[in-house]
């Protein structure tokens, strides 16, 4: 019994992924539930952690928002304070008032590819490499390397669209 209800409140959530614009197949679905997901579990691997904010962040990053009942897709805009910390102001809907941000880089190129804006618990034990600023609310910034091409599917891209980080 337990196992159906599972069951049912995943496929909930998949088909809830799955559904609107042109990113609606199942494979986008399951690819917008997954990448974040594999994003965050990197802050397990203490070699993925950024501990430093990264040189070469482009102006704007792509953003995607993770809620318990929402994803929303914005844009920070970038810059550094004196001491050479990140700053990024969020420009979108959505932005929550506890939680944390999640800048993510590709492990490869050592490119930021965008953030993530999670609201849950902030991670332990790492080193905050700066703020998103939403309104009146800040919230610590963390980075992980990620291998990109296991996380974000270039026919449902994790930032959405072709936003570009140049």
């Amino acid at each position: 019994m337990i196992r159906r209800l599972l069951a049912a409140g995943t496929t909930a959530v998949t088909i809830a992924a799955c559904s609107g614009g042109t990113r609606g197949s199942p494979t986008c679905g399951i690819a917008a539930l997954a990448g974040p997901a594999l994003v965050t579990s990197q802050l397990e691997n203490v070699r993925a952690v950024v501990t430093d904010p990264p040189r070469g962040v482009p102006d704007s990053l792509p953003t995607l928002m993770i809620g318990p009942k929402s994803r929303e897709i914005g844009v920070v805009i970038v810059s550094r304070d004196a001491a050479g910390r990140v700053s990024m102001l969020y420009r979108g809907g959505g932005f929550p008032a506890r939680g944390y941000g999640l800048l993510v880089v590709d492990d490869t190129s050592q490119r930021a590819m965008g953030v993530l804006i999670m609201d849950q618990d902030e991670p332990q034990r790492h080193p905050a490499i700066g703020t998103v600023v939403g309104g009146s609310t800040a919230l610590n910034l963390y980075g992980v390397r990620v291998d990109w091409a296991s996380v974000s599917n270039p026919r449902c891209p994790l930032f959405g669209g072709s936003a570009t980080t140049s």
